[in-house]
């Protein structure tokens, strides 16, 4: 599966707010649920910081579900 295009409008999106605005979370309280319980990886690695900040080349991952952060325009 291709991963998720998501094109940043600053220089960063903290990983709940990602996963909320990629359709990856249906609400932040999933979001956040998801990167404690350790669903959430970042560039290959699991993060379990909800406010780490993801920036344009960063690749996040939710199951085989992926989002490639692109700068912004």
């Amino acid at each position: 599966m291709d991963p998720i295009a998501f094109d940043l409008r600053g220089d960063h999106i903290t990983l709940d707010a990602l996963l909320k605005a990629a359709g990856l979370a249906g609400s932040g309280g999933e979001a956040k649920m998801l990167i404690q319980q350790g669903g959430v990886r970042v560039n290959g690695e699991v993060d379990l910081r909800r406010g780490r900040k993801v920036r344009a080349g960063d690749e996040v991952a939710v199951g085989e579900r992926r989002v490639a952060v692109r700068p912004a325009a």
